[in-house]
């Protein structure tokens, strides 16, 4: 995104007759706005608590056309001037001093930014904004212009919601049911199927912990599962099981991860899942001194998507037919069934995994939402597992793979920093002989 575009007062197109709003949902939204600008230019703490109260029961009075209006005017009246920061650009690069730099500073920061930090004054104001990001990231997915909105209040949250205001809770049987209900709810995963499933994930040897701030107290931010088992997990439908028998835990000798879930939309992109997982491996270590071994067994959730996406490029080149061959008949139906296909799959489809995983890039990282998270944190790619996932999930997007990333302690800091600073992905040599078994085309 250019800088301007980012401030938001890059050019805009004339709306169409189509996306205009109503005058009634643009009247509503000017409302809303003029309380805004009251609240801005409000210096008492009282009064502007006050105010703050008034405009966002406003805001979440307006109707869907009210606030698209509003996000609009939010754009138009809420963003740095331009001239302005031209000016205070040109001053600092003429005389780099303290004073120029803070006024370049105060300038180029969008209005909207300390209006959110004074909207976040009123009961509830956190969570309110916090949805309301998330209706803009909705809205985002039609029109760029909004992107300023979202990016602001992902600056604020990345503030607000860091390491020092989150709170660790285990959740197990005995949380109170409103917590519970949202694991339920929230689980994005592996769904839960009601209060027997959820039992077994919280028995004595399973671990469910989750962030909560203090502004949303009943509110899960991100949670994670974890298993304790006695050998890495390659398939995730044993873990699931909510009649497998509970393992006593001093024969485990692994905590495998097999969800982790972003409970609210508003956040995506703040990054506090790496924090989640290093407290989880302290926690348990802790419970388990015996326990050395931590690992995920993760979806792939991009693969089959780039499949679909490459599957002309293998057909037409006559080196990949089994490749191309192999991909078709994944869509055919009832190959489970048919040892032969269930074969002939796994032999080339593994392959095409591990290069997918170690290959395809989105920029510089890997191109597996899964694998960026895991790899940046520090994990190494262990182990692909055909069939790892079964379910109808597990095979729409993943073609039926599992992952297992692998964090070892003592090097979790060195794979971090090769990652962060060259984009190294650690993987096991089975991972990397596997990757080489596919040899792809040019410019592939």
């Amino acid at each position: 995104m250019k800088l301007a575009e980012l401030l938001g007062f890059a050019p805009r197109p004339s709306p169409s007759p189509s996306a205009s709003v109503s005058r009634g949902g643009t009247r509503s939204a000017r409302k809303t706005i003029a309380l805004c600008h009251s609240l801005l230019s409000e210096r008492g703490e009282v009064s502007g608590s006050r105010l703050a109260a008034e405009a966002l029961d406003s805001y979440q009075s307006l109707d869907e056309r009210g606030r698209r209006a509003f996000f609009e005017l939010l754009v138009k009246e809420f963003s740095p001037d331009p001239e302005e920061v031209g000016r205070a650009g040109d001053a600092y690069r003429n005389d780099p001093s303290p004073e120029h730099l803070a006024r370049l500073q105060k300038v180029v920061e969008p209005p909207r930014q300390e209006l959110f930090r004074r909207l976040n004054l009123a009961p509830d104001g956190t969570r309110i904004l916090v949805a309301l990001r998330s209706q803009v990231l909705h809205e985002s997915d039609r029109t760029a212009r909004l992107k300023p909105i979202a990016a602001d209040l992902a600056h604020l949250f990345t503030s607000w919601f860091n390491r020092g205001f989150l709170v660790l809770r285990r959740i197990d049987w005995r949380t109170s049911a409103v917590v519970l209900e949202k694991l339920i709810q929230y689980e994005a995963v592996h769904q839960i199927q009601g209060w027997h499933d959820l039992r077994r994930r919280l028995e004595t040897d399973r671990r469910c912990y989750a962030f909560f701030h203090p502004a949303l107290p009943d509110e899960p931010i991100i949670f994670i599962e974890v298993a304790l088992t006695r050998a890495l997990s390659d398939q995730v439908q044993a873990l699931l099981d909510p009649d497998s028998p509970v393992l006593d835990t001093e024969s485990a000798e692994w905590a495998v991860f097999y969800s982790i879930t972003n409970c609210q939309e508003g956040l995506r992109g703040v990054p506090f899942g790496s924090f989640l997982i290093k407290q989880v491996v302290e926690d348990v270590s802790k419970d388990f001194p015996r326990i050395k071994k931590f690992a995920t067994v993760s979806p792939v959730p991009g693969f089959r998507k780039w499949l679909l996406e490459k599957a002309s490029a293998l057909q037409s080149n006559p080196k990949l037919t089994p490749f191309a061959d192999a991909v078709a008949k994944f869509d055919t139906p009832q190959w489970m069934e048919d040892s032969a296909s269930r074969s002939e799959l796994q032999r080339h489809l593994v392959p095409l995994a591990a290069y997918y995983l170690l290959h395809a890039k989105h920029n510089q990282e890997p191109l597996d939402p899964v694998a960026r998270f895991h790899l940046k944190n520090g994990a190494r790619l262990e182990r692909i597992n055909w069939l790892g996932d079964t379910s109808a999930s597990g095979l729409q997007r993943s073609v039926g793979l599992t992952a297992n990333y692998v964090y070892k302690l003592p090097d979790v800091e060195r794979n971090h920093e090769l990652y962060v600073r060259e984009h190294k992905v650690r993987a096991s040599r089975e991972i990397e002989a596997l990757a080489k078994r596919f040899v792809p085309p040019a410019h592939f």
